[in-house]
């Protein structure tokens, strides 16, 4: 006699931590990269390696036609869906620990949240503003901590909580765009398209930028990890999961790419998590799902559009 297990795991939520553990390792692989080759170098060479990994495979499934078709918005939206972001957050993680900078960018969802009432004109039910209001107040709190650690490092300190932030801002402006205006692009050709948008607008830049010494091996790993499964595989990974789930829950991944990240900086890094962290993290993570809906019922007729 055979039944069927109801304790069974479902598919999308082993698709679900396995993006979030490759996410989150990304902010090790850029903090040991960072360190030797800078943060437009790391940024830069992280894209270019997502982007090779991507075109053949765009190749394979015949879509390079579209990404050639639509390559004027998509090289204008990977400025800041791909260029920004991942310069900021590898100069945040020179300064900051792995873990703060995942918190911070956990924000995403909020900015997103708020970008489309600002700009879309979508509702915000009661639930999301108090969502938006704790966030913002726990970001307060924990670039306040940034700012009490040690004197010269205060200012860096800071500009890479702010930097967190910008990346943040970029990626829920971003995304608001590429739902409303790309709808008609297939998933893997904006995740190519922008990574090699990406490389293009920081080539200069990081050859400008590109080291005197040397970087090592372990360095060149890093990077080469980071472009190959943090970025190319983590965002095919991301799209199959939007496939099988509504947005929300998709979007979720961000808090769980959180856990992650502190913990591989404890593990790796030697990274210290303290419990005043703890909490501001909380408080942002709490926010940040209030904004988004995660942890709220919106009243009927509150909302626009969801």
């Amino acid at each position: 006699m055979t039944h069927t297990s109801t304790t069974a795991p479902k598919p999308w939520l082993l698709l679900f931590v396995a993006i979030a553990a490759i996410w989150g390792s990304s902010f090790l692989f850029m903090r040991v990269a960072a360190a030797e080759f800078g943060a437009l170098p790391t940024a830069c060479l992280r894209m270019g390696i997502g982007a090779l990994v991507m075109l053949p495979l765009l190749a394979w499934r015949g879509l390079l036609g579209q990404m050639m078709t639509n390559w004027k918005p998509i090289l204008l939206i990977s400025l800041f869906t791909s260029a920004i972001p991942f310069a900021c957050f590898a100069f945040a993680v020179l300064h900051i620990t792995t873990g703060l900078s995942a918190i911070l960018n956990a924000t995403s969802p909020m900015f997103a949240a708020l970008v489309a009432w600002l700009w879309l004109g979508q509702r915000l039910t009661a639930g999301r503003v108090v969502g938006i209001v704790i966030g913002f107040l726990g970001v307060v709190l924990l670039a306040g901590a940034q700012a009490a650690l040690k004197g010269d490092a205060i200012g860096l300190s800071v500009l890479s909580v702010l930097a967190c932030l910008l990346a943040a801002l970029c990626y829920g402006a971003s995304g608001n765009v590429v739902k409303e205006r790309m709808p008609h692009l297939h998933p893997w050709v904006i995740a190519g398209g922008t990574m090699l948008g990406a490389t293009l607008w920081l080539a200069v830049p990081s050859a400008l930028a590109w080291p005197t010494a040397t970087p090592s091996h372990q360095a060149w790993g890093a990077i080469v990890v980071a472009g190959v499964a943090c970025s190319a595989v983590a965002f095919m990974l991301y799209f199959e999961l939007m496939q099988r789930v509504d947005m929300i829950r998709t979007s979720s991944v961000t808090y769980l790419i959180t856990v992650f990240a502190l913990l591989y900086g404890v593990l790796f890094l030697d990274e210290r998590i303290t419990l005043w962290m703890l909490f501001c993290g909380t408080v942002v993570l709490v926010g940040t799902a209030l904004a988004t809906g995660l942890i709220y019922k919106p009243q009927r007729g509150l909302t626009a559009k969801e």
